[in-house]
């Protein structure tokens, strides 16, 4: 029976309305507008979090590869692929979507 290493090096495809997201920092840590740094272990509300789209499933309408994504980070799949840390989101889990191409007939909200 094949073992995960013996897979390493094949291509991936995303399924259905999947998508495969990267996030910028560890988990759980963040920066204040201010540059301070706020470790994972401080206690706040809920929070959303962004992620880079990196692979999208041939059912996802509103986000393309690049697109920045807000999702709840308590509601996902993590995953490691070929070393590196991903998350695996559905469409539906998926709060807002950020990207150039949306510019015209954006809300007015930048990152």
């Amino acid at each position: 029976m094949p073992g995960p290493s013996d897979h390493e090096g094949l291509p991936i495809k995303m399924l259905n309305d999947r998508i495969l997201v990267r996030t910028d920092s560890e988990e759980g840590e963040r920066r204040s507008t201010g540059g301070i740094l706020i470790p994972a272990t401080a206690q706040v509300g809920k929070r959303l979090a962004w992620a880079q789209v990196v692979a999208a499933g041939p059912n996802v309408r509103a986000m393309e590869v690049g697109d920045q994504v807000l999702f709840n980070p308590e509601d996902r799949y993590e995953v490691e692929v070929r070393g590196h840390d991903y998350i695996i989101l559905r469409e539906r889990d998926v709060h807002a979507v950020a990207a150039q191409r949306l510019e015209e007939g954006s809300t007015g909200l930048y990152l």
